[in-house]
């Protein structure tokens, strides 16, 4: 086993890289062109019952760029970036945009738009990258034990997993936009397994994600938490069906809140596959709701200097007291709608940009999750939720859930193979209490939630 430091890859001239593919795209006769660069190191391992089940350690990059003749385009991409490689890149692309039909939306943003977010954003650190490998084994091992270590019965598991990453990108364009921005990134987790007096098993997990290691949840605290979660769930039952309040534990309050981010969404919207089209101005949802993406935040997990076509990041209010503020777009679908870009597009090396969150968020209320729990004489507390079973065109919403049953304001027991279901236009009103413990474990985050008038589905 390798057990030195190893060393974080330093990044090569990428911009040189990025800015001679689109020079070659203009000499080749396109009218515009746009080029990304990505560079980046990844390392997994996974231990299982102590020993080392996969090690895996891994160097890329890739090249892909976008040509335009007036308003047809073609992307290629490629990971040779010997002369000749390059050449037969922008000479793909060359061909294939020739060959295709016109798009009278299709572009790079105005020279005007573009842009990169000035200073340290706090989006990489080398220390994520400095542990021998058999230091960060020692990481996924120590978290795999403190979970068995927890309680006897906690008879299994399916591994402590510890995961690295550091990445460069580049974006260049035609109208003379180079930006470029380097990312890192960490995590260990837990998934044990327990088992009951009877033989029943159950399972759950818990994780810690950082920018930087020395951010990063110990992994004997993570461990513990993830035994903890899964010894609840222990001796699950099923209840009968009933309307009553349900809670979403944070892990899966997000889920809601992505259902909004689709409902919102610039290319669902023009396509008119979203309950929300023609709905910016209109109140959606209830007073105390109010959903915010900022992809400027610093060290945030959605926070880059500039979207997808070099545009700069920016705050938006999705929703404000419930009103329907704002769309998130692209260029292309902001063009489609009439409006202005809101810097959400996101993209791989080829095809044309798509739309994604920066930190996609909730704003937290003030109470307490237990207090929340506590004002609920019987209910439910969702802590998973099983497939998807989501309409966005009509809003209808049913998925199959476990988590724990509410009585007299207490966790009581529990509860398993049921379903919530409801309507996601009355969802978003009937969201009634809003917690304090916002934290971010992604670029989507979401406090714990209170909704009224769902059915849960059982018995």
């Amino acid at each position: 086993m390798i057990s030195e430091p190893v060393v974080a890859p330093a990044p090569t001239e990428l911009k040189e890289i990025a800015t001679d593919v689109v020079r070659r795209a203009m000499a080749g006769g396109a009218t515009a062109a746009e080029a990304v660069v990505r560079e980046g190191s990844e390392f997994s391992t996974v231990v299982r019952l102590g020993e080392v089940e996969t090690l895996k350690e891994s160097g890329s990059k890739a090249i892909g760029v976008r040509v335009f003749f007036g308003q047809r385009a073609a992307s290629t991409y490629s990971s040779d970036f010997s002369a000749a490689g390059l050449e037969q890149l922008v000479g793909s692309a060359l061909t294939l945009a020739r060959m295709t039909s016109e798009d009278p939306f299709s572009g790079i943003p105005d020279l005007k738009q573009l842009g990169s977010i000035p200073g340290d954003l706090d989006l990489y650190y080398d220390d994520v990258y400095s542990l021998p490998n058999q230091d960060r084994i020692s990481y996924a091992r120590r978290c795999e034990k403190a979970a068995l270590d927890a309680d006897v019965r906690i008879r299994n598991s399916e591994g402590g997993s510890f995961d690295a990453a550091v990445g460069h990108k580049v974006l260049a364009n035609s109208h003379g936009f180079v930006g470029e921005y380097q990312r890192s990134y960490c995590s260990v987790a837990a998934v044990p397994i327990a088992q009951s007096e009877d033989g029943a098993m159950q399972r759950d997990y818990w994780f810690s994600v950082a920018r930087s290691l020395s951010r990063l949840e110990s992994p004997e605290k993570v461990g513990t938490i993830a035994a903890q979660r899964t010894l609840r769930r222990l001796g699950a039952r099923k209840v009968k069906t009933a309307q009553v309040p349900v809670i979403f534990d944070p892990m899966v309050a997000t889920s809601i809140l992505e259902h909004i981010f689709e409902g919102v969404n610039g290319d669902s919207v023009y396509r008119g596959a979203s309950f929300l089209a023609g709905k910016v101005g209109q109140k959606i949802a209830g007073d105390s709701v109010n959903v915010i993406d900022d992809g400027t935040m610093p060290g945030g997990f959605g926070t880059s200097p500039f979207d997808g076509e070099g545009v700069p990041t920016r705050r938006t209010v999705v929703i404000e007291n419930g009103v329907l503020k704002s769309y998130l777009l692209n260029s292309y679908s902001a063009r489609k709608l009439g409006l202005q870009t809101t810097a959400n597009a996101s993209r791989g090396l080829a095809g044309t940009p798509g739309i994604g969150p920066g930190n996609y968020f909730l704003q937290p209320g003030t109470k307490t999750p237990q207090a929340i729990i506590a004002g609920i004489p019987e209910g439910l507390y969702v802590t998973e939720f099983l497939g998807h079973g989501v309409n966005l065109v009509t809003g209808d919403y049913s998925r199959g859930a476990s988590g724990l049953w509410i009585s007299a304001g207490e966790l009581a027991y529990p509860v398993e193979e049921i379903t919530v279901a409801g309507n996601l236009k009355e969802i978003f009103f009937n969201i009634s209490e809003i917690g304090n413990d916002l934290e971010f474990r992604g670029a989507v985050a979401c406090p714990t939630i209170r909704i009224d008038g769902l059915t849960v589905g059982g018995e």
